[in-house]
């Protein structure tokens, strides 16, 4: 489709198989939004669809409900190296008819595989003596037989006292697994791999410490390989927030300051802003003081990025894919910005002869923590 660059489709009701070449040959837009737990990754897909096509009865029967759950995993291979784009589900298809000689076409749209646990709810089943980590792998469990493979980090939070209180399901599994996440401090989200029809559930802090990606560098001269890229500081952003442990000899309620810094989450920016706000937290007095520090580090986490970066790639000219939910370097951006930053979300376009990638960025403060990043 590209030259250097091979694309993959697979598709099918249980594992995903290879798609027939004539299927691949119709594709004319891929487009893959990446994110980082927020909110679900997800696909677009369209295709030039002509009458005798198998698309005809292959996705459209998955929109008419014949299919209940029609798989779709995208794989890419760049020198040699294959990575899974996305690995989900196809959630809805439509067709716009053809006329005037223009061949008709067929978009499929799909979310990844966290669309699955959003069908059914399981509002009132009892997790006794079972601490949040112990209930999200019991959920992912169910969701074993898609290839789905949990990566569980426990959180602060123990089991509760059956004599206290018994946590019950609330909503679908995917509400009530971001809402446990969100009590925590901790991100949740599907990342396709290490096989096309497989995916990790990862429930966990979100992770800002390993390889760094090579840098995205801007006004350079031949070594520039972003098309644009641009950076934003909001310190309105930043906040410092105080929860409040209840004293049992006393009676009053002890204030604490959380700082945003974690071991998982270690200052990217030099010089963090000074905090223009401090949140408090009064509703955590009624918590253990575990819970209630937990819930801290969950609010400073939120809100301890003002710095922000928009950024848009050709992948030829880069040599590689930006992965979301990992680290970038950035050079030639001025010395408030270079340095390391977080990739927040990464969207793929991919057309005939066109691979491109939008990326977000953001970290907790203005000048580099370190005096250089990689470029290759």
């Amino acid at each position: 489709m590209i030259k250097g660059i091979d694309l993959s489709l697979l598709f099918g009701p249980g594992v995903p198989v290879p798609a027939p070449r004539e299927v691949v040959e119709a594709i004319q837009t891929v487009r893959i939004e990446e994110n980082s737990g927020e909110t679900p990754s997800g696909f677009e897909l369209t295709f030039s669809l002509d009458k005798n096509s198998p698309l005809n009865t292959i996705f459209l029967l998955s929109g008419g409900g014949a299919i209940p759950i029609l798989r779709v995993a995208l794989v890419a291979t760049l020198s040699g190296r294959q990575i899974n784009l996305i690995n989900g589900v196809v959630t809805m298809t439509d067709i716009r008819p053809g006329g005037g000689g223009e061949q008709s076409i067929l978009r499929v749209i799909g979310k990844d595989l966290s669309a699955t646990m959003s069908l059914l709810d399981f509002s009132g089943l009892p997790y006794p003596a079972m601490p949040p980590f112990a209930r999200v792998n019991l959920i992912l469990a169910k969701y074993a037989w898609l290839g789905v493979i949990p990566q569980v980090i426990p959180s602060l939070e123990g089991p509760p006292l059956p004599t206290d209180k018994i946590p019950r399901h609330q909503d679908k599994d995917y509400d009530y697994v971001m809402r446990l996440a969100h009590e925590a401090g901790y991100t949740f989200f599907f990342k396709p791999g290490p096989a096309p029809a497989s995916s990790i559930a990862y429930w966990g802090p979100e992770i800002r410490i390993g390889q760094v990606q090579p840098a995205l560098t801007v006004d350079s001269g031949p070594a520039t390989n972003v098309e644009e890229l641009r950076f934003s500081y909001a310190k309105e952003d930043f906040s410092i927030p105080v929860v409040f442990i209840h004293n049992q000899e006393t009676k009053a309620p002890i204030p604490i300051p959380i700082p945003p810094v974690t071991p998982f989450h270690p200052p990217l920016g030099a010089i963090p802003p000074l905090p223009p706000r401090i949140d408090r937290l009064t509703d955590t007095a009624r918590l253990k003081p575990a819970e209630a520090i937990q819930r801290g580090f969950a609010h400073a986490a939120r809100n301890a990025d003002p710095v922000t970066g928009q950024g848009r790639i050709d992948v030829l000219r880069y040599g590689r894919i930006i992965r979301a939910r990992s680290l970038i370097g950035v050079r030639g951006a001025g010395q408030a910005f270079d340095g390391v930053h977080y990739v927040k979300s990464v969207t793929h376009d991919i057309s005939r002869g066109s691979y491109k990638q939008s990326v977000e960025l953001k970290r907790n403060g203005l000048l580099p923590t370190q005096s250089a990043v990689p470029a290759e």
